[in-house]
């Protein structure tokens, strides 16, 4: 029997809720063994990041070569690339080992606020990283930064937004619908040729920092054991939605603290 493996390419939360952390806490808690490439410093807590330290664009690929040429990688996470030179320098390293199971989480802003994309990087993004990506699960703000239009108000501009940022050459979107309002949010998963609704009741809780991270680490996980794109996102969804619903158990600074990744253990 094989193990599966997948790999986060993002930045590191020192408060433990975000990022890489909660890239490797959601791997570990559904089964799948986590390797990392560190894209980014912050120093953050539950209130906010205070400071960012790029990590240089060399680094990145040398950490990319170590680990894509040793692990045999099933599927990859891509999260914070807050510069142009860290966005081509990942493009490279997918392309240089074909990886072809590729989950791009567009961060943009942290859910205190604070910008953690340099506008000049988001075209690089769009024309460097999203026609390599399987899927890409943009949030509200994020897919109308990506299209530099206004915030999608409800399902029907949803949909719009995700067939616009399709035709920029990726695999699948899923619009996220968490900072939309309504006693359920809803994604969408808009392919080539479905679209498909995913909803779960909205859970009242300030404890939801590093969701989407953690909802976009799921899918990956979910492929690198075999799902398809669809089976995937309906197993992260399920998953992260029990984890903002524990994530009230947890006493985790004074802040917005995180989902409880790990609730079905402890």
């Amino acid at each position: 029997m094989t193990t599966p493996i997948a790999v986060t390419i993002a930045g590191s939360d020192s408060g433990g809720g975000a990022g890489i952390q909660a890239d490797l806490k959601t791997f570990s808690a559904l089964g799948v063994y986590g390797a990392s490439v560190i894209t980014a410093l912050t120093a953050q807590n539950t209130h906010g990041v205070t400071a960012i330290h790029d990590v240089p664009p060399p680094f990145i690929a040398a950490q990319i070569d170590a680990v894509f040429s040793d692990l045999s990688v099933d599927a990859v996470k891509i999260g914070m690339l807050s510069r142009p030179a860290a966005i081509e320098a990942v493009a490279a390293g997918i392309e240089r080992f074909r990886m072809r199971r590729v989950v791009l989480d567009p961060v943009m802003v942290a859910a205190s606020g604070d910008r953690l994309l340099a506008p000049e990087a988001v075209d690089v993004l769009r024309r460097a990283l999203v026609p390599r990506a399987l899927i890409i699960t943009p949030n509200l703000p994020e897919a109308a930064a990506l299209l530099d239009r206004p915030v999608a108000r409800n399902e029907t501009e949803m949909r719009e937004q995700g067939e616009r940022l399709l035709a920029l050459g990726c695999g699948a979107v899923l619009m996220k619908g968490g900072h939309a309002e309504g006693p359920e949010s809803v994604d969408l998963l808009i392919e080539a040729t479905a679209i498909a609704r995913f909803a779960a009741d909205r859970i009242a809780s300030r404890n939801t920092h590093g969701s989407g991270c953690t909802l976009s680490s799921a899918i990956a996980a979910a492929l690198a054991k075999g799902r398809d794109v669809a089976a995937s996102i309906g197993e992260a969804k399920r998953y992260v939605t029990a984890a903002i619903a524990a994530a009230d158990r947890l006493q985790v600074g004074s802040g917005h603290g995180p989902t409880h990744h790990f609730h079905a253990w402890w």
